[in-house]
C-alpha cells in the first residue's frame, strides 16, 4: 500500500460537469465514453470484458476492490477499460483467492482511474444526460484545459472496434468429453467463459478472428456459427454482417450474443441505434417471449436493434420476430429467425448467457443452440436419405 497520500485527480465530462477526487491506478490521463455498471460484484470480469474497449467505467457499487485480483477470473488477456471510476476503493483486499490488489493491477496494466468521486451523482448525471465523452487526469489541474481535450477525443458512434480486440490467430477450444458438434465462433471481443460453456456441452469451438471470411467459416465445416459480444457501433461493422448473411443463405444454424445480436439484426435488414445510457450490469430483467419466463441477466451494451416488438418481419432468410424484451424499457433483447414451416433457423440475445460474473438464468440458451444444431442435422440426414445422398 502507498505510504503517501494519493495525488489529486479530476474527471471532466464533455458537457463541462467536473468531479474532483484522488488518483487511482496508474497516474496520467485518459479519455473515453463514460458509462456506468450496476453490478454489485464481478469487477475483475468487467475490467477484462473487451466490450468495454474505449469506455471509462463508473462503478455504482460504492466499495470496489474488496476481494483483490486473482489469475482465474479474467475474461480476456488484459484489462480493456479506458478508465475506471470508483467511490471507495478497498484499502486492503481480503480473499483467499487474491494474489494482488486491484490498485496494483491497474497500475501494472497502465489503467488510469479516479477514486473518492460521488459516483451516485455522476451516475444520475449520465442517466439524465446520456453516456458522453469524459477525461480523467492526475496530471492536469485545469478543468477547462482537460475539457478541450475531451471534446477533441473520439466518439463511440461510428467506431469500428471489434478488429481491435479480436484474436489475430484462430484457435480451438476442445469439447469436454465426447465431441458432438463443431462451431465456428467469430471473436468480436469474446469472453473466455463463452466457448467454455459450449465445450461443456460437447461442442468443439473454433474461435476465428473478426476479419474471418465466409470461406474461413465454412472451412471449419461447422454445425453452427456463433457471434460473440464486442465493442463499437454495429452500423460501422459491415464485413461481419456480410459474412453472416452468407451463412444464413446457406442455412448454417446461428447463435449470437450482445454485439452478435446487433449484427444479426442488421443482417436481417433492421437498423440499430445508440441507447441514451445503455444497459451495463448483472441485474437486468428480460422476458423470453418463447417461454414466458423472466430472467435476470448480465448486460453490457450501448446500442440496440430497432425491430418491431409485435408481429413477424419477412426477410430474405425467413420470418424474423423479437424473442426477448427488456422489462425496464422495452428494448429488443433477442431475435429469432424461422423458415416457412416455422422451424427455428437462427437466434440471438442482447446479453451474456455465460454470466461471468452474473446470474445463470440464461444458461439454457447454450442448450437451445445445441438443440438447434441437433434439429438441423436431423433435417439434413432426412433430406440426404430421401435423395439417396
Amino acid at each position: 500500500m502507498p505510504l503517501h497520500a494519493p495525488a489529486p485527480a479530476i474527471l471532466v465530462l464533455e458537457d463541462g460537469r467536473t468531479f474532483h477526487g484522488e488518483a487511482y491506478g496508474a497516474p496520467g490521463e485518459t479519455f473515453g465514453e463514460a458509462v456506468f455498471n450496476t453490478g454489485m460484484t464481478g469487477y475483475q470480469e468487467t475490467l477484462t470484458d473487451p466490450s468495454y474497449h474505449r469506455q471509462v467505467v463508473v462503478m455504482t457499487a460504492p466499495h470496489i476492490g474488496n476481494t483483490g485480483v486473482n489469475d482465474d477470473d479474467p475474461e480476456s488477456r488484459r484489462i480493456w477499460v479506458a478508465g475506471y471510476v470508483v467511490r471507495d476503493p478497498a484499502r486492503v483486499p481480503s480473499s483467499w483467492r487474491s494474489v494482488r490488489s486491484l490498485d496494483d493491477e491497474l497500475v501494472e496494466q497502465g489503467v488510469v482511474g479516479i477514486s473518492g468521486v460521488d459516483t451516485r451523482a455522476l451516475t444520475r448525471h449520465l442517466r439524465e444526460r446520456g453516456a458522453m465523452r469524459v477525461g480523467i487526469s492526475s496530471t492536469e489541474t485545469d478543468p477547462a484545459a482537460l475539457l478541450e481535450r475531451v471534446r477533441a477525443s473520439g466518439e463511440m458512434a461510428g467506431a469500428e472496434l471489434a478488429s481491435e480486440v479480436s484474436t489475430t490467430e484462430a484457435y480451438v477450444v476442445p469439447a469436454h468429453g465426447e465431441k458432438r458438434f463443431t462451431v465456428a465462433a467469430l471473436d468480436l471481443g469474446i469472453k473466455t467463459m463463452t466457448p467454455h460453456r459450449m465445450a461443456e456441452r460437447g461442442v468443439e469451438v473454433h474461435v476465428l478472428p473478426a476479419t474471418a471470411s465466409l470461406d474461413d467459416v465454412l472451412a471449419v465445416e461447422p454445425d453452427g456459427l456463433f457471434y460473440s459480444n464486442g465493442p463499437g457501433d454495429p452500423a460501422a461493422t459491415t464485413h461481419q454482417v456480410e459474412v453472416l448473411q452468407g451463412a444464413l443463405a446457406q442455412d448454417v444454424p446461428y447463435f449470437g450474443i450482445c454485439f452478435g445480436n446487433q449484427l444479426f439484426g442488421r443482417a436481417l435488414g433492421f437498423g440499430t441505434y445508440k441507447l441514451t445510457y445503455g444497459h451495463r450490469g448483472i441485474n437486468q430483467p428480460v422476458m423470453d417471449r418463447t417461454t414466458g419466463k423472466v430472467e435476470v441477466t448480465a448486460h453490457n451494451h450501448g446500442f440496440a436493434v430497432d425491430a418491431p416488438l409485435t408481429g413477424a418481419t419477412t426477410t430474405a432468410y425467413g420470418e424474423a420476430t423479437v424473442s426477448h424484451v427488456c422489462l425496464n424499457d422495452d428494448v429488443v433483447e433477442g431475435l429469432e429467425l424461422r423458415d416457412a414451416g416455422g422451424a427455428l433457423k437462427a437466434f440471438s440475445v442482447q446479453y451474456h448467457p455465460e454470466a461471468a460474473a452474473g446470474p445463470h438464468d440464461a444458461a439454457y440458451l447454450f442448450d437451445r443452440f445445441v438443440d438447434l444444431m441437433v434439429s438441423r442435422r436431423s433435417q439434413g440426414d432426412l433430406l440426404n436419405h430421401r435423395t439417396g445422398a
